[in-house]
């Protein structure tokens, strides 16, 4: 067991995580469950660790659903938002977090389906179910966050400009959903060592996360970003919706 969240401070809820078979997703799923929530975890194509995980947190006493869906495909967003209805009946934390772009093999509009039409879908399809005081939280990162006043990799930059594309567009949801009482937190972290997109960008620009490091002074590794993630569902809204996690000198707010 961990601390991050108090032990009981999510008794009785219902979290889901997008993208929570591994990685940031699989943390953040877990600091919640060992809160107290109950839990859906979401995959696309890992439903051997997705039911891993699940087998895991079942041993906390919780309970869990794990179901796949491609979330670039509104029918199966609703499909899994149907099987969420039948378990539970209701959500109270949603984390936004699956996202992608710099697959291989993928359509040149991937990225903006993933980072941004899929994340309004999940929400609309979510909101139904979500509680009086629910939470939202974005998974985003420094690199798309900052993008409109300060240049990234080029390699990531479609990835970034697709992920601020996202959260402008969730943000304008943001009226809406304090109307029902729910609160909506964007966090935003730099390069997170050990993630899909940290791999795939040292590929492509070998030495690029050393050289952040360096910058940055330290970079969060999964399971401290994951913290951050899951705090976020329960801590105060910010003022202006936004939880900036490590160093953000090197980056020009707008």
């Amino acid at each position: 067991m961990t601390d991050v969240l108090p032990a009981g401070s999510l008794d009785g809820k219902v979290a889901l995580v997008t993208g929570s078979s591994r990685g940031i997703g699989a943390d953040t799923v877990r600091y919640l469950a060992e809160a107290g929530a109950d839990v859906v975890i979401n995959f696309r194509n890992k439903a051997p660790r997705a039911e891993k995980l699940a087998t895991q947190l079942r041993e906390l006493g919780r309970r869990v659903l794990v179901v796949g869906a491609d979330l670039t495909d509104p029918a199966s967003v609703g499909e899994m938002f149907d099987a969420v209805r039948a378990e539970f009946g209701r959500l109270d934390v949603l984390v936004l977090n699956a996202s992608g772009g710099m697959e291989s093999g993928m359509a040149e509009d991937y990225a903006l389906l993933l980072n941004r039409d899929a994340q309004l879908s999940v929400l609309d399809a979510a909101t139904p179910l979500l509680s009086d005081d629910a939470r939202v939280v974005f998974v985003t990162s420094h690199q798309a966050h900052f993008i409109r006043t300060t240049p990234t990799m080029r390699e990531y930059e479609p990835v970034a400009l697709s992920k601020r594309a996202g959260e402008d567009a969730l943000r304008e949801r943001i009226p809406g959903l304090a109307e029902k009482g729910i609160g909506f937190t964007v966090v935003s972290g730099d390069m997170i060592e050990g993630t899909i997109t940290a791999t795939l960008l040292e590929r492509a620009n070998p030495g690029a996360i050393a050289e952040r490091r360096e910058s940055a002074g330290k970079l969060y590794n999964v399971s401290e970003f994951a913290a951050e993630v899951a705090r976020a569902a329960v801590d105060a809204v910010p003022a202006d919706n936004t939880r900036l996690v490590g160093d953000v000198s090197a980056f020009a707010a707008e």
